[in-house]
């Protein structure tokens, strides 16, 4: 019966959150026409403070997002850039949702500052929503605080508990319902993800820390491809001297604002809508050379070929670019492409014993904690091997 009412209570979600989003596309406007930028925090909310108390998350986070709209609407005025803060005021979580859904977004990008108790973590991360496995086993583990710390704003809101249909943010549980509400877009949410992590790279921050799938509460009920954006840590000395310099902060909006282009791009394309001249994508995603093609990983059909039925493997990876045999991101390991739509799943360990791709699953599993054992089928639909 519990499980019942929680299915029901997803289906519920499900129809109060996206229909009206569903319904604003037929205005009739076709591709990315609409972004919302979400400065995180503001108001009686500072987010993280540094230590000499000088510098507020809620400041930055403002300035940056000010400065990557600046950008957007002077390449694409006919866009409409909304941010769900202009000043220092503190917004609800569910309420920087609402303005995304009424103005019928296509993107949702939330800017954040990251901070631990010691100094050592430093660089950039992206977050699109998501539940990992086993607390333990992956990095929803490791993110656990960061997401209880972004989520715990809502205990600063009055009806909090109505709001977020009971939502705790300090317990783990809660999340894997929540999570489920994202997976309409995930892909899409993931390939921006991609851009942003790569235009990011030549930036100010010395380290990339990946993108990662994680429960933060903002991204929760947007009906549309979300991220956030953790922008280095206040509390690392080097970062925050990269995030008191304007020209610093100027970098890391350019740097989103490259990544936005290149999923425009890709979003207008996928729709048939014409590409400007003028809208040049970032050289951070290199084109492939006809050339290279016959040393690259193999297709789904090559791999196909190798079975007379259905074959097994483990997803290691999915990114919207394909990748060669030789990336670093593999670890060595030998991996087949299958192109699912706009994305790459990058499988390994592939057998047409299910036994036997299970048992490599979990050698895998330790140098990819967040890979699942997948079914390929002849045609090339993936889907979880259960």
């Amino acid at each position: 019966m519990n499980c019942f009412f929680k299915f029901f209570r997803v289906v519920s979600l499900l129809f109060t959150f996206f229909l009206p989003v569903m319904l604003g596309a037929q205005d009739g406007r076709l591709g990315l026409n609409t972004v919302v930028i979400d400065p995180g925090h503001g108001g009686n909310d500072p987010g993280c403070i540094s230590k000499d108390r000088k510098t507020r998350e809620k400041d930055l986070t403002l300035d940056i997002s000010k400065r990557l709209a600046g950008k957007i609407r002077a390449e694409y005025p006919e866009m409409k850039v909304l941010q769900t803060r202009n000043t220092d005021v503190f917004i609800p979580l569910v309420q920087r949702a609402q303005i995304a859904n009424s103005a019928h977004a296509n993107l949702f990008i939330s800017i954040h500052i990251n901070a631990t108790t010691g100094t050592a973590a430093n660089g950039y991360s992206v977050h699109v929503l998501g539940q990992s496995s086993k607390k333990g086993r992956d990095l929803y583990s490791n993110n656990f605080n960061e997401c209880a710390r972004e989520n715990s704003v809502i205990l600063l809101e009055d009806d909090y508990s109505t709001n977020y249909q009971g939502f705790d943010p300090n317990d783990p549980e809660s999340s894997i319902l929540f999570s489920l509400m994202q997976n309409a877009y995930l892909e899409q949410s993931l390939m921006f993800a991609d851009d942003v992590n790569r235009a990011l790279k030549p930036g100010p921050f010395r380290t990339s820390r990946g993108v990662h799938q994680d429960p933060f509460l903002v991204l929760w009920k947007t009906a549309m491809p979300s991220v956030l954006i953790e922008c280095g840590f206040i509390s690392n000395l080097n970062d925050l001297s990269t995030l008191r310099s304007a020209a610093k902060l100027d970098e890391i909006a350019e740097g989103i604002f490259k990544a936005f282009k290149q999923f425009k791009t890709d979003y207008d394309r996928s729709l048939n809508v014409t590409i400007p001249q003028s809208a040049q994508t970032y050289s951070a995603k290199p084109s492939e050379p006809e050339a290279s093609k016959s040393s690259e990983t193999p297709t789904a059909e090559e791999a196909r070929a190798t079975s007379d039925g259905p074959w097994f493997g483990t997803q290691i990876l999915a990114l919207s670019r394909r990748l060669s045999d030789d990336d670093p991101a593999f670890h060595g390991q030998k991996v087949t492409a299958v192109r699912d739509g706009n994305i790459y799943r990058y499988i390994a360990g592939c057998s047409a014993d299910r036994k036997e791709a299970l048992a490599e699953s979990r050698v895998l599993k330790k140098t990819f904690p967040d890979s699942f054992l997948v079914r390929v089928d002849q045609d090339g639909k993936v889907e979880r091997s259960r």
